[in-house]
């Protein structure tokens, strides 16, 4: 995923939104309202990577061999939610670690 270099006036107005996509499905939200947006979009690609990844790591708790490595899943997309949150607060558009090969599949 390369990085964008989003107007400050982009950052400033879209800060609260973007920072909403790092919170599970909430990512549609940023996605749906705010498509003129580059900073928005490009932190609400990574939200939706991110949702994604918990669907999966949903499904596979039920199998009962599985459900610590469902637990650890969640902690990492947690963790990285909260760096991404971060990162819109400082105004940056770094890729995510290991997410931004994911990212540049979704074609929205």
């Amino acid at each position: 995923m390369n990085k964008i270099t989003p107007s400050p006036k982009d950052v400033a107005d879209n800060k609260i939104i973007a920072a909403i996509s790092y919170i599970s499905i909430l990512c549609l939200v940023s996605l749906l309202l705010k498509k003129d947006s580059p900073f928005t979009m490009f932190h609400a690609k990574q939200g939706l990577a991110l949702f994604i990844i918990e669907i999966v790591a949903g499904l596979i708790m039920w199998i009962p061999v599985l459900n610590l490595i469902s637990a650890i899943v969640y902690l990492i997309c947690f963790i990285v939610s909260i760096y991404g949150i971060m990162q819109v607060f400082q105004g940056k558009t770094e890729p995510l670690p290991v997410l931004s090969q994911m990212v540049e599949k979704l074609n929205i």
